[in-house]
């Protein structure tokens, strides 16, 4: 008869190899009052380990319930979905407390909700690596003192939460998220109660801990400017991924850097994709849309007739896929 499976059992369980993010159809509906609500309808994303994104939609578009599922603090109706390589449906009770302490660091938009306010910053940090265990009290300390350092707060060392501003709690709320060295790192709205100055502190530190860590870091946001801090940029639209934005940065013949932004419609399993709703709207597109493939590229036109000089310079007009 085999013994108990230990706690450190489970976090080696729910550690996986690396920090990928990996959702197929997923699909989350919630009822309330005899009424369904269908907050995801199908959402496929694939999040490359080491990555930095941003995921970036209007209220009520699914972009919470996507982050609430992959911290597991939710479960989702269908589909699939696993980071790390950890199934997140079929964790057990103990299993999903090993996944949040060790697979996944989480930064709420509340800086009140990421630090407990008896603690110093310190102790904050050093928390989550003594509920873990395995490591002696100076590890710890080495290890917290080092994180808050490479986040630009050291000075609040020995400070409780109160006396900190709004950017040094974030700060130190991302110290506490990575410090048992999880896989991945999920925000939510992390600058959502931060000026604008202090909002790209914040993210250029996400940049800095997803650099010297190799942590794939994840954020949700309806702020469009912190799409300029990340590589990769997914809009989500009524519950699925519709468009992406990647970014590059490319020297021409005369040394000068250009930042390069190449925008995509996002085609699932079936064939479907959204437009990006200003397309829509310059092209005045409504109720369904004429087709035309080419050997090279396909065309969506306005439901009607258009005149010659559109067909004829088809391969230059702005309105084609």
């Amino acid at each position: 008869m085999t013994s108990p499976s230990t706690a450190a059992d489970h976090a080696a369980d729910t550690r996986g190899s690396g920090g990928e993010i990996v959702c197929e159809d997923l699909v989350r509906i919630y009822a309330a009052d005899g009424i369904e609500v269908q907050a995801l309808q199908g959402l496929n994303l694939h999040v490359d380990a080491g990555d930095l994104v941003a995921i970036v939609g209007a209220s009520g578009s699914g972009k919470s319930t996507l982050l609430t599922i992959l911290s597991g603090l939710d479960t989702p109706t269908a589909g699939k979905a696993s980071v790390a390589g950890v199934d997140l449906l079929t964790l057990g009770g103990k299993q999903r407390v090993a996944y949040q302490r060790h697979t996944v660091g989480f930064v709420w938009q509340q800086t009140s909700r990421n630090l407990l306010p008896y603690l110093t910053a310190l102790e904050n940090v050093a928390l989550p690596m003594a509920l873990a265990g395995g490591q002696t009290q100076s590890s710890i300390t080495e290890r917290a003192d080092g994180l808050l350092e490479m986040l630009g707060v050291g000075h609040c060392r020995d400070r409780r939460p109160s006396t900190m501003s709004g950017g040094e709690q974030q700060r130190t709320a991302i110290a506490v998220a990575v410090a048992n060295s999880p896989k991945v790192l999920l925000a939510d709205e992390p600058t959502g109660e931060l000026d604008e100055a202090t909002s790209v502190e914040v993210l250029e530190m996400m940049r800095t801990v997803n650099a010297e860590t190799g942590v794939t870091v994840l954020i949700v946001t309806h702020d469009p400017t912190v799409s300029e801090h990340v590589r990769r940029t997914v809009q989500i639209r009524d519950g699925r991924t519709s468009t992406e934005v990647l970014r590059r940065r490319e020297t021409d013949e005369h040394g000068t850097e250009h930042h390069i932004a190449d925008e995509f419609a996002v085609l699932d399993r079936v064939g479907r994709m959204q437009l990006p709703q200003d397309f829509v709207t310059a092209l005045e597109l409504k109720d369904r849309v004429r087709l035309t493939l080419e050997p090279d590229h396909a065309g969506v036109w306005r439901d009607g007739r258009h005149d010659a000089r559109r067909d004829s310079t088809s391969h230059d007009e702005g309105d084609q896929r």
